[in-house]
Order: structure tokens, then C-alpha cells, then sequence
């Protein structure tokens, strides 16, 4: 007993019997209010509710049915919602026809640095700002970000050019103050199996951008979205940002198929990172293109207005010229496949 379907003539007393139902069993369940149906998703171990207690909710008041999933991720799955989840921010739309891109440096460096960036891909037509504050590296010598001051600097950005922020948590004990300045809070890819990362930013009202993690199947990145979404937060983005493989040409390998595949499983709408994806500048506009053409909701892509010089990613980042291009060029490839930029 994994989703509970309801017909049209059931009531909100109805639906508040089912749920004391489920209470009295352990169990805790989500609502999801379709345009034709509404499903009830029950969250916890349903794999002790016998055969008896399940005839008996189906017998219950407003139910149309009962469905077992043998899937591991509910809330994720297409069974449990048909239709696409759309998530608004800001006056933004992520998950609609209008595909949103999402640009910025890797790293916030300084204000300077920030305010010029948010300028001018504000003027390219990009839909969200994003910078790192805190950035904790490979290496323990590398720059590790400005914390709370990198932080300010991107929403003084976000004031003047009314970009929403989208910045990485990496610490529980961080999101208090990330809350303060966030719009959409993004999980890392080395942080996506962070269970309880994933927990606590499910309990917080901001949408979540959950990262694929290196090596990651697709099951387990579901799995990990299942996590924050079990917490009662629904607004979660998935993000292909490419995984690790044998092939050495490219920083990874960006799975593009994942886009279609996800769009039959799930109901999150999917972005892709093509600039960690492939790690250098020159592939980015290619992969990004591509990843308009098989379906992606929204692109992320790192901007910077002196990669040369950059403290983070330099080398994958595009100029803001560079970025120009691009997003012209992206109007034509979305027209192709029936959206837009």
C-alpha cells in the first residue's frame, strides 16, 4: 500500500479519515492535488501492512484505489504524480515550457567580481544567478570559498538585477544563514548520498537542485531525491552534471541520456551542467545545445568574466560575450523542440 487513489466525489473529511488511518499505523502521507485525480502517498515501511488492512482502506470513504509500487522512490515516481511538477520561484518557472538558465561563476571571489557577472548575464537573458560561498575543494590549499560574505555579495546581486540565487549547501550547520540569502539551495554531487544533508534541506521551504553524484546510477540519485522529498519538501531539481568513467578527454562524461529516461520515471523537472560536465570552455555551447534538444527543464552553465584568472573552474567557464552567443543560439534549438529560452 504505497499510493492511495481517490475519486472525485471524496471530501476533505474524507481525506482526514485516511490520514488518521495511516497515523494510527505508523505511517505518515503526502497529497498530490492533480487536475483529475488525487493520490495520497504513504511514506514509511508499507511492507508490514497486511493484506487484510489494505482491503480495508480500499473499502474506506473516497478511495478509488490502492496501489503497491514496486519501485523504491514514491514521491519521485511518475505512479505516484502523472503530471510534471512545475516549480516557480520568484516569477521564474522551472519545469514549464520556457527552459531557464541558471549562470554565474563557481565561485563567488568578490563583490566586484559578482556584481559585473550578474550584470551581464542578467543582459544575456539568463533567468537565475549562482556562485559558490562556501567551497571546500579537492585539495585543503585550494580556495575555499567566503562564507557568509560571498553569501551577501550574491544577494546584493540578486537585488539589483532580480536574478533568483541558487547556491550549494555542504554543512547542516550552515543553513540557517544560507536560508537568509538563497532562493534555490543546491546539493553538490559529492554530497548527494549526504543523507542527512538530504534530510535537513527537506525540512526547509526552498526548492532543492540535487546534484548527481560522480558515480551515481540513476535509481540511487531517485533514491536520493526520495530523501528530501520524504521530509515534505516537493520542490526538488535534478541535475545531470556528468560522471565519472573511464574516458580522460573531457573532465567527465555528461549522460545526456538521462535526461529521457528520467522524464519516463519521474515527475522533477531535470537540468543539465554542461560546464562540469565536459570541463572546458569550447565544449560547453555544444553540450548545452544538445541538452535542450533531448528535453532538459534548465541549463546551468559557469560564466566568468576572467577565466583566466578565476580561483575556481576557470577553465570550464565561458566569458560573457561567449555566453551572448550561446544564448542566442539556444533560442533557435528550443523553438525546434517546441520551447523557449
Amino acid at each position: 500500500m504505497d499510493i492511495i487513489v481517490l475519486n472525485q466525489k471524496a471530501t476533505e473529511k474524507n481525506i482526514n479519515h485516511i490520514l488518521r488511518k495511516l497515523e494510527s499505523k505508523g505511517l505518515k502521507a503526502t497529497i498530490s492535488r492533480g487536475t483529475e485525480k488525487t493520490v495520497i502517498g504513504v511514506i514509511g515501511d508499507t511492507s508490514r501492512i497486511t493484506e487484510e488492512e489494505e482491503n480495508a482502506v480500499r473499502v474506506m470513504k473516497g478511495v478509488e484505489d490502492v496501489v503497491r509500487i514496486l519501485k523504491p522512490y514514491k514521491l519521485a515516481s511518475r505512479d505516484f504524480k502523472a503530471q510534471n511538477t512545475i516549480i516557480k520561484v520568484k516569477g521564474k518557472v522551472i519545469g514549464g515550457k520556457k527552459i531557464p538558465v541558471i549562470a554565474g561563476p563557481c565561485a563567488v571571489e568578490n563583490r566586484v567580481i559578482m556584481m559585473n557577472i550578474a550584470e551581464k548575464v542578467k543582459a544575456a537573458g539568463a533567468s537565475f544567478i549562482r556562485g559558490g560561498a562556501y567551497k571546500p575543494r579537492t585539495s585543503p590549499y585550494s580556495f575555499q570559498g567566503l562564507g557568509e560574505e560571498g553569501l551577501k555579495h550574491l544577494a546584493e546581486a540578486s537585488r539589483k538585477t532580480g536574478l533568483p540565487v541558487v547556491t550549494e549547501i555542504m554543512d547542516p550547520r550552515d543553513m540557517e544563514t544560507i536560508l537568509q540569502y538563497t532562493d534555490i539551495i543546491q546539493i553538490g554531487a559529492r554530497n548527494m548520498q549526504n543523507f542527512r544533508l538530504l534530510l535537513e534541506v527537506g525540512m526547509c521551504n526552498k526548492p532543492v537542485l540535487l546534484k548527481r553524484g560522480l558515480s551515481a546510477t540513476i535509481k540511487e540519485w531517485l533514491m536520493a531525491a526520495e530523501y528530501v522529498m520524504s521530509k515534505g519538501n516537493q520542490e526538488v531539481i535534478l541535475c545531470e552534471r556528468g560522471i565519472r568513467t573511464f574516458e580522460t578527454a573531457t573532465r567527465n562524461t555528461l549522460d545526456l541520456s538521462a535526461v529521457p529516461v528520467l522524464k519516463q520515471k519521474t515527475h522533477l523537472p531535470v537540468v543539465v551542467d554542461p560546464s562540469h560536465g565536459v570541463g572546458k570552455w569550447d565544449l560547453v555551447a555544444p553540450m548545452a545545445k544538445a541538452a535542450v534538444a533531448v528535453g532538459a527543464d534548465g541549463l546551468l552553465i559557469e560564466v566568468h568574466t576572467n577565466p583566466e584568472n578565476a580561483m575556481s573552474d576557470g577553465e570550464q567557464s565561458l566569458k560573457p560575450d561567449a555566453f551572448k552567443k550561446l544564448m542566442s543560439e539556444l533560442k533557435l534549438i528550443a523553438k525546434a523542440v517546441g520551447r523557449e529560452i
